[in-house]
């Protein structure tokens, strides 16, 4: 599908992330102008090489953002601002998201109040679908159940500006794509590298439900909803969600570990957190059938069993 309309300029907040780095460069083959974000100069030229007019923003300053959107008058805003280091702290999951919770959050706020300022409705932001399903009834999740804001565990944060994100974006108007877990370059080694040393053990009877996505059909799906002007809420899922026994042995396979520690889950409470212990025993995963059926997303990598050989293979 080719952009609509004589006018397709897009602003990219966050373009030099994970999905940034993909989305900018597909939007630039699909013959947008794209206006994309960094958080320093020194990555400025990153988003000129990927065909982009590259700026300066910072997500948490409400004039910078205003000022950025304002130059950019662009015709729709994709968010993909997060600030996720790429050394995860599952154990403490509130400090290793206490950035992006805020980007979730308040640069949300700063993103739809410069986009109404410059009369952009066509709105597409990031948010989560990992494990985070209600933990009732089915192991996979519709866009028609509530996601789980895992109250009372150290990932509740996370899970709440997620939820704010989705809120906010819907009411105004725009649409909101609740990613699986990403992998891919740049997204991975936070996992990969536990696993490679046994530090990512199979908990209890690892019975919790992971849904994944690749970031190359992450960020087609962005394409595909900025360009079809989506609303709502979606599922950018792959076509496999699975348990943490089946995934993880799996994952180690491929990146060459030996296989996976199993620690009941009496034990890693105390050691990962209860978090962990809840996302690898009563995690659900979530359906993708509503973005293939409404926005034609087809993924390059329907499973992550494909994708894990193909891009963490050591």
């Amino acid at each position: 599908m080719e952009p609509e309309g004589d006018d397709h300029a897009g602003f990219v907040a966050g373009g030099t992330g994970v999905v940034g780095r993909h989305l900018v460069p597909q939007l630039v083959a699909r013959g947008h102008e794209v206006t994309a974000t960094a958080t320093s100069p020194g990555r400025l030229g990153l988003l000129r090489q990927m065909g982009a007019e590259a700026v300066v923003m910072d997500g948490l300053d409400a004039s910078s953002v205003d000022e950025a959107v304002t130059k950019a008058r662009p015709d729709a805003i994709a968010h993909e601002m997060t600030a996720i280091g790429a050394k995860a702290d599952m154990k403490h999951m509130d400090r290793w998201f206490a950035t992006t919770n805020r980007l979730r959050t308040e640069g949300t706020d700063h993103l739809l109040a410069a986009a109404e300022a410059s009369g952009v409705s066509n709105v597409v932001a990031q948010s989560y679908a990992g494990w985070n399903g209600i933990r009732e009834g089915g192991w996979v999740k519709t866009e028609d159940d509530p996601v789980d804001l895992w109250e009372g565990t150290i990932a509740h944060s996370i899970m709440a500006a997620a939820h704010y994100v989705e809120d906010v974006v819907v009411k105004a108007g725009g649409a909101a794509l609740r990613f699986g877990w990403l992998y891919g370059p740049g997204a991975s080694d936070g996992v990969v590298e536990p696993v490679r040393k046994r530090q990512f053990p199979v908990v209890g009877g690892g019975t919790g439900h992971t849904s994944w996505v690749h970031l190359h059909d992450a960020a087609s799906a962005t394409v595909l909803a900025v360009e079809q002007q989506a609303k709502g809420v979606f599922n950018i899922v792959d076509d496999e969600p699975a348990a943490a026994n089946v995934w993880l042995p799996y994952l180690a396979e491929a990146v060459g570990a030996k296989p996976p520690l199993k620690v009941p889950s009496w034990l890693a409470g105390p050691l990962a957190g209860n978090a962990v212990v809840g996302l690898m025993t009563e995690g659900r995963g979530f359906s993708n059938a509503k973005a293939k059926r409404e926005l034609g997303w087809q993924l390059q990598y329907p499973s992550w069993r494909q994708g894990f050989r193909e891009s963490l293979t050591s």
